[in-house]
């Protein structure tokens, strides 16, 4: 009785409202967003396209993302260009690194969102 995949991620957050709401206006992600065009939205959830996904606990003092933060969120992109443009128009501030970037991984960069959670933004390399 394998696991399908991740249904939910929940986490606390000072003003849930404000911070769902950033999340729908400035990466269509959380309630009523989709990533298909075709799917018709549901407001309860985020209709998503399937892909690969990692799941990896990091150590404790490990120096990856922020060590008063017991998470950091990775969201599969497939215009990464295009999104940090918008980003940068909603003057959201973006880290890039070309270390972090491997043709045979993909592409990264780093957002906050306004509670200061650490969100990672990942293109694959093209298949």
């Amino acid at each position: 009785m394998p696991v399908l995949g991740m249904g939910g991620l929940f986490f606390r957050a000072r003003n849930p409202t404000a911070l769902a709401d950033w999340y729908r206006a400035h990466l269509n992600v959380g309630g009523g967003c989709t990533a298909d065009p075709d799917a018709k939205a549901n407001e309860w959830v985020w209709q998503t396209l399937g892909g690969p996904m990692v799941f990896a606990p990091f150590k404790a003092d490990g120096d990856y993302f922020a060590a008063d933060k017991a998470f950091m969120i990775n969201f599969r992109v497939s215009d990464l260009d295009g999104l940090l443009a918008h980003l940068r128009a909603a003057d959201i501030a973006i880290i890039t690194k070309p270390e972090w970037d491997d043709p045979t991984v993909g592409r990264f960069a780093r957002i906050h969102d306004p509670e200061g959670n650490g969100i990672e933004l990942w293109e694959p390399p093209a298949t």
